[in-house]
């Protein structure tokens, strides 16, 4: 194939033409069916007796017009590589995209959508859940997160062109989709939304395009109130093109004016150098009476009256619920036909593309299907075997290590850091950063469209919307980097992460008050507890070298794909022998005994990262003291309470009352494990100025304190 070359005024992102589902066309069957669509929208949210209906109502004729004519899609394979992905960023109007995705014949049924934000086993819930519906691309409902994760989808989908498919001429590779969003006010007043499109434009995003819903109303009422600046030209500073259609007249009358909202989206298509922000002047709930541009109609259902009003101006029984135009459904069902052709199409590009590149095709039947390349335990293996036993070594260190040892033979494994990829180790070696050749530094002199080291700057938020974006929207594994305390910033991307149960990669260094003269803004405390209390999160804190090893690879290799945190410390800690001998099989197993004594032990000590040298030297002095000591190491809680009874009362013997825990934050989530008569030796208060060794000593992380602890507890148990 001819290779694209970019020309000397930077990268030329790849032309794709629209090609879209079938020409723009409108007619009374396409009225009829928006008419049935806002019907529909409003009995499933007075059904359900509350929800949002305003949006969907008004929304109807938008998100009509993208299904049937632009997003390329396949109702009968939902899951299709090759489609087009749309998020509805504004989750709360989720009926918008269930009565779409009803419409065009995806497993969504009448039933369901009278079981609108029914109980556990509804299929159509208040928000959009990834998972749960078919047709539903991720989750959405914390505005703004949407927004982000689309640009998240576009980074996505270029990088994995780039890896199977980078000579294609523009326009005509498999891996070429476009990403489509609808969003509303709230969702740009979220913060998220602005670092997101801010890193779109500087990207030239040209497979991002978003409908702005300009409805002038929140929950609070007439958005004036807070939001009056120009959109359109926050988009343009961020490097968009931009346009706007209005609904609402010059004369004052409203017209759902499809025509001219096809007519944006075909201009705006032409336009391949940049994301795409399309504003849409809406009356919400338009045309209830009582109700349109009105805010009751935004959170809750509209009432009897408000809805019979509603079915009267669209020509429908008011006494009949959810009333189907049989005629207008088999008209718009037909979209599944030009899906399948549009599939079958693909199909056939696929295949030339296999049947031209194997060795591409073999390694994306290998990341579709999860697999890790065969070199992926060697590579560890391999990099273990240069750790030196008593070797101090700061776990960020080990983890950059780690992370460059696979990406030699992960190829789509990605990443980078909020502006911190020197102090997280974040950096690949040798890679160019993602992005175009224009943004070349003096720093990163090397930058391509396809590059796999990623930079976020300071937008940890962002950074992790994006990432989730990436892990939705394409096979690839990305990475992503920040300070611990800065996980603050980022925490909302990562529960919204824990939630789809996605296996996002947390790199997240200096993590605890040992990171010293930075002083207590940077010094986390109460975040290892934070973190670990999210449900369908696993924390790590490793040790040293060995652990932080041995949790990557199990990281890569666990059955499930829960996000996980790498929680790393910037000072370095030595290399245990304990740790080389046990490590590879302890911890998988989330702790394991470390150091044992003969017999049944007097005292447990548990510890996690830094301060297992701790408990190792605290059990060494109470040996000395005739003492019997076990040392467990605890990397993973999370993966420990995974483990079957037997092997944690192997590890954790209900026998043993004695115990002590230290780890440099709060001890909350340590008393699980300490029982009545345990104690902990933990940080209940906001870090210090100063040298950070000095301040673990002056917090009470150390040997002594554990040694004090472990008297204390035995003697407590013999009470």
């Amino acid at each position: 194939m001819a290779r694209h070359k970019p020309d000397a005024s930077g990268p030329k992102y790849w032309k794709e033409s629209r090609s879209p589902m079938t020409d723009f066309t409108w007619s009374e069957l396409d009225e009829r069916a928006v008419k049935m669509a806002k019907v529909l929208s409003a009995d499933a949210v007075e059904k359900a007796g509350h929800g949002h209906p305003g949006s969907p109502i008004s929304l109807a004729p938008v998100a009509y017009t993208l299904f049937q004519h632009y997003i390329k899609h396949d109702p009968k394979d939902s899951q299709w590589a090759g489609r087009d992905r749309f998020i509805l960023s504004g989750g709360h109007a989720s009926l918008t995209q269930y009565v779409q995705l009803f419409f065009s014949g995806y497993d969504v049924t009448l039933d369901d959508l009278k079981y609108f934000r029914g109980g556990a086993d509804t299929r159509t819930p208040g928000h959009p859940e990834y998972g749960l519906t078919d047709g539903i691309e991720m989750t959405t409902g914390p505005l703004g997160q949407g927004l982000a994760s689309s640009v998240g989808f576009a980074y996505g989908q270029r990088f994995e062109r780039g890896l199977l498919d980078p000579d294609a001429p523009a326009g005509t590779s498999p891996f070429d989709h476009k990403i489509w969003v609808i969003c509303g006010e709230g969702d740009v007043e979220e913060g998220v939304s602005s670092e997101a499109s801010s890193l779109a434009g500087n990207q030239k995003l040209g497979n991002l395009t978003v409908i702005f819903d300009a409805n002038h109303i929140q929950i609070e009422g007439d958005t004036k109130l807070t939001f009056s600046e120009d959109i359109l030209k926050r988009y343009e500073a961020y490097g968009w093109y931009t346009d706007e259609v209005s609904f609402v007249q010059p004369d004052g009358s409203y017209k759902e004016d499809t025509k001219a909202l096809a007519a944006a989206l075909d201009k705006a298509e032409k336009v391949t150098d940049r994301p795409k922000f399309i504003k849409v002047d809406s009356l919400i709930a338009w045309p209830t009476p009582g109700k349109t541009n009105d805010e009751s109609s935004h959170g809750s259902k509209l009432g009897a009256q408000a809805v019979a009003g509603l079915k009267k101006a669209l020509g429908y029984d008011p006494d009949v619920n959810f009333a189907i135009d049989d005629e207008a459904l088999a008209h718009a069902r037909k979209v599944a036909d030009r899906g399948a052709e549009a599939h079958r199409e693909w199909d056939k590009k696929f295949d030339a593309w296999k049947q031209a590149n194997p060795d591409k095709y073999a390694l994306y039947t290998r990341i579709k299907a999860g697999e890790l390349p065969e070199g992926f335990d060697n590579a560890i293996d391999e990099l273990e075997a240069s750790f030196e036993d008593g070797s101090k070594v700061a776990t960020r260190k080990a983890s950059g290590a780690v992370l460059n040892a696979i990406a030699s033979v992960m190829p789509e494994l990605w990443g980078g850091s909020a502006d911190l990829g020197g102090s997280n180790k974040t950096d690949i070696d040798g890679a160019k950063s993602f992005g175009p050749d224009a943004d070349a530094t003096r720093t990163w002199p090397q930058t391509s469209q396809y590059g796999r080291q990623l930079h976020f700057g300071v937008r940890e938020f962002a950074m992790g919307a994006i990432t989730n974006g990436i892990l939705l929207g394409s096979e690839t594994r990305p990475f992503n980097g920040t300070f611990f305390q800065f996980s603050d910033y980022e925490r909302p991307s990562v529960r919204l992460a824990a939630l789809m149960k996605i296996p996002n990669l947390y790199v997240w260094t200096h993590d605890s008050v040992a990171l010293g003269e930075d002083g207590p803004t940077h010094q986390p405390i109460e975040h290892l507890t934070t973190f670990r209390a999210m449900p369908q999160m696993e924390v790590v804190r490793p040790a040293d070298e060995y652990e932080t090893a041995e949790a990557y690879r199990h990281f890569f290799e666990k059955d499930n794909t829960l996000p996980t945190a790498m929680v790393l410390t910037r000072q370095g800690v030595p290399t245990l022998a304990e740790t080389k001998a046990k490590a590879k099989e302890g911890v998988k197993k989330g702790a394991y005994v470390l150091v044992d004594a003969d017999g049944t032990p007097d005292v447990i000590i548990m510890a996690t990262g830094s301060e297992v040298q701790w408990a190792v030297a605290a059990a060494k002095t109470l040996a000395d003291e005739g003492v019997k000591a076990r040392v467990v190491s605890v990397p993973c809680m999370e993966w420990f309470e995974e483990q079957g009874e037997d092997y944690k009362q192997s590890v954790l013997p209900t026998a043993v009352k004695a115990r002590v825990s230290i780890e440099a934050g709060v001890a909350m989530p340590w008393y699980k494990y300490l029982g009545s008569y345990g104690k902990a030796v933990s940080i209940e208060q906001f870090g210090l100025q100063g040298d950070g060794a000095q301040n673990m000593i002056d917090l009470g992380i150390d040997a002594e304190h554990v040694v004090e602890a472990a008297k204390a507890s035995i003697s407590a148990a013999k009470a």
